[in-house]
């Protein structure tokens, strides 16, 4: 039994990959679970944005290499399921043994986070990423370290609730006066504005709950 494991980032450009293209034709961006690799080499991609949905809907749905699209609503997101044709990065660094956890696509810049199960195989997949066109490694950490989710853990946030929650503290969007707009948070981010909101109004909400409940 291995007991280390590891989380990684990656970023990747220059990838031709359907995702990346559309956010940087169309400004907005993409949040994305791992894709589903079928037998027969297409994927299941499931993914939501928040601005300029419908021109993002329309793009992908004019894209040879989407099919099936399917677009459904709610009040500050859209979701859209399809399956693609285009192989990505993120199924060459997965068969090297990467778990993918989420994927975000903003400005043509895919950025990965995932874990590896123990050193063995982090070298596996950085010699699988050194090999596939631009992927960049950003960052490695155990599992369980402080930069891994012991906030969200205990106020029982989610990872991205709470990373959006701790930069907005550390760029001083709730000081008084306000030293940042939310425009500003979201760019350090790499998410957009209502992704942003979004996020940070839910954490609040579950804190709020918790600590007033």
């Amino acid at each position: 039994m291995i007991d280390e494991c590891l989380v990684v980032e990656f970023s990747v450009t220059g990838d031709d990959c359907p995702l990346a293209e559309a956010t940087r034709d169309t400004g907005t961006t993409i949040d994305a679970r791992p894709p589903q690799l079928r037998s027969d080499d297409n994927a299941l991609l499931r993914f939501s944005a928040g601005e300029k949905a419908d021109e993002l809907a329309e793009l992908l749905d004019a894209d040879d290499r989407i099919r099936y699209l399917h677009v459904s609503r709610t009040d500050s997101r859209t979701n859209f399921r399809c399956l693609s044709k285009h192989p990505c990065a993120v199924h060459e660094l997965t068969d090297a043994g990467f778990m993918a956890e989420t994927l975000q696509y903003r400005k043509g810049v895919e950025r990965y986070t995932g874990a590896v199960v123990g050193h063995d195989v982090l070298q596996g997949v950085l010699a699988a990423a050194a090999e596939t066109v631009g992927v960049s490694l950003e960052r490695v950490f155990p599992l369980g370290s402080e930069d891994d989710e012991a906030v969200a853990q205990r106020w029982d946030v989610t990872p991205a609730q709470e990373v959006a929650l701790r930069t907005a503290l550390e760029m001083g969007y709730f000081a008084v006066p306000r030293e940042v707009t939310a425009e500003e948070v979201a760019d350090e981010l790499t998410i957009s504005k209502s992704a942003f909101l979004e996020r940070l109004h839910r954490g609040q909400a579950t804190l709020f709950a918790q600590v007033f409940g």
